[in-house]
């Protein structure tokens, strides 16, 4: 532990603390029982240092070479072993679906070239995963509280990103993103700029295609719980793969600026196109128009992490006024 980077080792103590608290406020309010939420909770507590290091580059390039799929395994099978103390039932054949994951994306580098068709084919694996429900038959809870809820099924999808956003930035070497936790008083405030121009198109847009209602306000507590919740595992993955990944890509494959922008918007409306009913071209819209506010915010800080600010800003609006 002394020898962690002191952000991480404080990042990882407040993490804890923060997640242990709230893990055992949710099982009272939920009524889970004990033999249930214990291991539910020692999960995410075990693959929460996992989802940090890639936000530490001294940290993360260490797991780089052999290390990187001894890594990602072990980021997607110890939350997993932990649940089976209770929360899931163990099955071999999830342990190698776990398994087969983080070597298919450890190793896709190690044995495919650098291409754009293997890019692509790398960041259309991720939504596939996720729309797949590749994650449901591995975390099935033992209880049935868990099972409407699905937020045992979170662990899979935090793996994920570790292992994914590992592979890109260690072993594909994608240029630095901005991939971080903390965002810059700039950020925030080119992030939160391009809220407000989203929020004066993409809201009153979803009123008009009836996509969205109001609905009577959220607390407060509530609100900052999905600020952050949404800023920091929801935002910052989507717009690193967005972003961060196939904005910049689009880029470099001699794209101007503004056409990257374009297709990668385009891109991030069309993976929501199963939101609430498939095919939802309403939302499929909104959400294209938040990507290319996103996407600009992106340019103009240099960092994904200012789309980030106007991603979380947005979706907080959305949870907390509409319904």
């Amino acid at each position: 532990m002394t020898k962690l980077p002191g952000g991480f080792r404080a990042a990882l103590l407040w993490g804890w603390t923060a997640l242990g608290a709230a893990g055992v406020l949710y099982a009272r309010a939920r009524g889970i029982p004990i033999w249930a939420a214990l291991p539910a909770l020692a999960a995410f507590l075990v693959e929460y240092p996992f989802y940090l290091v890639p936000a530490f580059p001294d940290l993360r390039e260490r797991f780089g070479g052999g290390r990187l799929p001894v890594f990602l395994a072990a980021a997607a099978v110890a939350p997993y072993l932990v649940c089976c103390g209770g929360a899931v039932a163990f099955q071999w054949a999830s342990l190698v679906r776990l398994l087969a994951l983080a070597l298919a994306l450890g190793l896709w580098y190690r044995v495919l070239p650098v291409a754009p068709v293997f890019d692509i084919a790398f960041l259309a694996l991720v939504p596939c995963v996720l729309l797949g429900k590749y994650f449901d038959p591995v975390y099935a809870p033992l209880y049935a509280g868990f099972k409407d809820l699905k937020n045992l099924i979170v662990l899979g999808h935090l793996s994920l990103i570790v292992m994914a956003v590992m592979a890109l930035m260690v072993e594909r070497r994608v240029h630095e993103t901005g991939f971080g936790l903390a965002p810059s008083w700039k950020e925030w405030r080119i992030g939160a700029l391009h809220y407000l121009y989203f929020a004066a198109i993409g809201f009153p847009l979803a009123l008009l295609l009836k996509a969205v209602r109001f609905g009577a306000p959220r607390p407060i507590w509530y609100i900052a719980a999905t600020f952050l919740g949404t800023l920091w595992v929801v935002a910052l993955s989507e717009e690193f793969f967005f972003r961060g990944v196939l904005q910049q890509w689009l880029e470099e494959w001699r794209w101007n600026r503004k056409a990257a922008l374009a297709i990668a918007s385009a891109a991030f409306g069309l993976v929501h196109l199963g939101f609430r009913g498939f095919p939802n071209w309403r939302w499929s819209l909104i959400v294209a128009v938040l990507g290319w506010f996103c996407g600009r915010a992106r340019n103009q800080a240099g960092s994904i992490r200012a789309g980030m600010v106007t991603h979380a800003l947005a979706v907080t609006t959305w949870r907390a006024f509409f319904a």
